[in-house]
């Protein structure tokens, strides 16, 4: 366990150097984020690309750590590489939808070119094999949960601290997760992690210095994508389906809802609208810190039931996630989280 707290501790400190100078060079580049719509929370303009200090501390601890770097770790970096990038273009440019796609596609097909990849999953019926195989939908699916992953964190970050501190979160779910079922790998991977967010979130909590961006708000989905497929898995190295959808709940969960809102309510799917959870809980009267605070303990309920379900049958698991996401359903309907507002 000293590893992973020195790496922590190494990454946090990494961060907090990075987190000042990525704000010089913000503003030295002009890429800030101006309050212009409704939507904006923040009155005066602030500093983005705080994920460049995030990427920074984690690729400089990952790879100076002891050790070989493993054919894993490289593709997540050289993925987190594309992400960044991509990032700092939409940060700086505002690009469109489909060309942070490209960037999201590229660096997902790169996770499965290095072996970063769902081939099997857990079986959710009672019948049949304890595992399924993929086969050749292994690629899609990967795809898909990384861009899906990706984009979710992204939707959340509205608020100070918000999407920083989910992903932190989530992120030491997915390291207890490891621990659990002895997967050194991932925890290494989450441990740095968890540091890198860490030192920035002080920088980011509300009132906030600096923003993540797309930048940052990317790259943690797309890292917590790619590691939860080598650290949520049970035995045969079987893709425990379950058991991320309840760590990373909170961005999936309000992606889902942003959907389904959308689509009921006849809106474009990519349309930005004020109906998220932290959105209406700020409508609710509740400060930013308040919101935030809230969120985090919801992410952190979710994250325990993550736990749970590692440790428990496959079909258990399935039938936690069902619940919770019942009840989820119920709560999002009854407070009026489908409806439509600008």
């Amino acid at each position: 366990m000293n590893k992973f707290y020195i790496l922590t501790v190494i990454s946090v400190v990494l961060s907090a150097l990075f987190t000042p100078l990525v704000k010089k060079i913000a503003f030295k580049f002009k890429v800030l984020d101006i309050p212009k719509n409704p939507r904006k929370i923040h009155k005066k303009p602030i500093p983005l690309l705080g994920g460049l200090a995030i990427y920074a501390s984690f690729v400089a601890t990952l790879i100076f750590k002891s050790g070989k770097t493993s054919s894993a770790e490289m593709g997540i970096i050289l993925g987190a590489t594309i992400i960044v990038i991509g990032g700092i273009l939409d940060d700086k440019y505002d690009i469109r939808p489909r060309y942070k796609l490209i960037f999201q596609i590229l660096a997902s097909v790169v996770l499965i070119m290095f072996g970063v990849e769902i081939n099997l999953v857990t079986n959710p019926v009672l019948s049949g094999n304890q595992y399924l195989s993929l086969g050749w939908l292994s690629i899609p699916i990967t795809i898909l949960w990384v861009i899906g992953i990706t984009n979710a964190l992204n939707l959340i970050d509205g608020l100070d601290g918000l999407a920083a501190g989910v992903a932190l979160i989530s992120s030491i779910t997915i390291f207890i997760i490891a621990i659990i079922n002895k997967r050194p790998d991932a925890a290494i991977l989450t441990a740095i992690l968890s540091g890198a967010i860490l030192g920035f979130l002080p920088y980011n909590f509300n009132p906030a210095t600096i923003f993540m961006g797309d930048t940052g708000a990317q790259l943690l989905g797309f890292l917590l994508a790619a590691i939860s497929i080598k650290g949520t898995i049970k035995s045969a190295a079987a893709f425990a389906i379950a058991v991320p959808i309840l760590a990373l709940g909170i961005p999936i969960y309000d992606t889902i809802f942003a959907v389904i809102r959308r689509k009921i309510n006849g809106r474009p799917i990519m349309q930005a609208d004020r109906g998220h959870l932290h959105h209406r809980l700020l409508d609710m009267g509740l400060t930013q810190r308040q919101t935030v605070i809230i969120m985090y303990l919801i992410s952190a309920i979710l994250g325990s039931f993550a736990v749970i379900a590692m440790q428990i049958s496959n079909q258990r698991a399935y039938f936690v996630l069902a619940t919770v996401m019942v009840f989820l359903v119920i709560i999002a309907w009854k407070f009026g989280f489908f409806q439509h507002k600008n």
